[in-house]
């Protein structure tokens, strides 16, 4: 073996770096700031958009989305022309792994048509309160695989857009009012209608009851131990939990100011 050349090493090594390598750098610099610039435009026309108000949330944050992770593609495939990498045989090498990577990722294909339908049909937007495959929460943010939910105790959960576009949804968000029905049981001594004047007043009122439609109260059951009151009232979607809370609690003081008995589960026994 020749003794190595470290003259001919050297100047190779500073041929590249002053040639190739300041290509790199200058690539490397440009992905960082081009990256960081686009996120921060993106965001820029983001807020615009949620200010002025003329397009909806979950449109606008989807649309941003996508266009923000377009951009960068495009900045990537045009470093990669800088740096002078034959693209023709990467684009051969890059279809042939999309090809195996779609057969392995079929799921996630699913799940990108899916974010796509639920798109366009709309069954439910940002901000509204739904419940679905299992789970219930409000939607934070509709992304391109998943929908991320934020449930009542502060859970983070991620759905799959697959599975939302083919399961059953309850938006409970969509309409500006909802119906809260409870059922009070009374004793079978008890003067029924009394009991429902009783409840009819509390319902009425509640400051947060809506007048219309008007509440409800009729004797929906003869149980073993009690006469059961279903009882329907119509509340702003904002005040569901408020006012089913509240009535159970009025109720009940109603009831004890009256006299009314609610009972428990008993068992007469007559002796022979």
């Amino acid at each position: 073996m020749g003794d190595i050349n470290w003259t001919e090493i050297w100047q190779s090594i500073v041929s590249w770096l002053t040639s190739t390598g300041v290509k790199v750098l200058i690539a490397i610099i440009l992905w960082i700031v081009s990256f960081k610039l686009t996120d921060f435009i993106f965001k820029r026309i983001e807020k615009r958009v949620a200010k002025k108000g003329k397009m909806d949330k979950t449109l606008s944050h989807y649309l941003v989305y996508i266009g923000r992770i377009l951009i960068k593609v495009v900045i990537v495939a045009g470093l990669v022309g800088y740096l002078g990498i034959n693209t023709s045989g990467l684009a051969a090498v890059l279809t042939s792994m999309g090809v195996g990577i779609g057969l392995a990722i079929n799921g996630t294909l699913s799940n990108f048509a899916g974010g796509m339908l639920l798109l366009v049909t709309r069954p439910f937007k940002v901000d509204d309160y739904i419940e679905a495959a299992g789970y219930s929460g409000t939607v934070e943010e509709i992304l391109i695989i998943n929908t991320r939910l934020r449930t009542p105790d502060n859970k983070v959960v991620y759905v799959p857009n697959g599975t939302l576009s083919t399961t059953s949804i309850v938006n409970y968000s969509e309409k500006d009012t909802r119906r809260l029905q409870l059922v009070f049981s009374i004793s079978y001594q008890e003067d029924f209608e009394k009991a429902k004047q009783i409840i009819l007043k509390v319902c009425k009122d509640h400051p947060l009851v809506l007048e219309e439609p008007a509440p409800f109260v009729r004797v929906s059951a003869h149980s073993e131990s009690s006469i059961d009151l279903t009882t329907r009232v119509w509340v702003s979607g904002s005040d569901y939990w408020t006012v089913n809370f509240d009535l159970l609690e009025q109720v009940k003081k109603a009831f004890d100011e009256n006299g009314i008995e609610i009972p428990y589960r008993q068992v007469d026994v007559h002796m022979k």
